[in-house]
């Protein structure tokens, strides 16, 4: 019965930190594709999509708490701030810095061998990145 779980029972449930960063690597990549698109509206949505999933990510995983925090404040908010102002330059300078980061992070966190790179091709290339309407 649920009444008798334990928080460590709720948390074995839990997606692991692996787990959430695969949904994070998607919509990640979808965030540079509607950039490049013109669709900033739908990059903006996919920037709050990949900061919810990390701060949630933080509570779930508190060891990472403070790693997450200072990546989102360092660099993963010039990338939405990029995208409220819609500019393409401070994106992909934001973006790359962004990628750079979350590489070393990986190497700290004794994970050297995962390495994200943008993908050639859009996760979801159903979707329409071009400009919004």
């Amino acid at each position: 019965m649920a009444d008798d779980m334990s928080i460590a029972d709720v948390a074995a449930l839990l997606p692991g930190a692996g787990d959430v960063m695969v949904v994070v690597s998607r919509v990640y990549a979808n965030l540079w594709f509607a950039a490049e698109g013109g669709n900033w509206d739908l990059a903006s949505f996919y920037y709050r999509r990949t900061r919810s999933l990390l701060r949630n990510l933080s509570q779930t995983r508190p060891k990472y708490a403070e790693q997450i925090r200072d990546f989102q404040a360092d660099f993963l908010d010039p990338v939405g701030a990029a995208c409220l102002a819609r500019d393409w330059t401070g994106f992909e300078a934001a973006y790359g810095a962004a990628v750079d980061r979350a590489n070393r992070l990986h190497v700290d966190t004794g994970y050297p061998y995962i390495r994200w790179t943008r993908p050639a091709e859009a996760p979801d290339p159903a979707l329409d990145f071009g400009p919004g309407g």
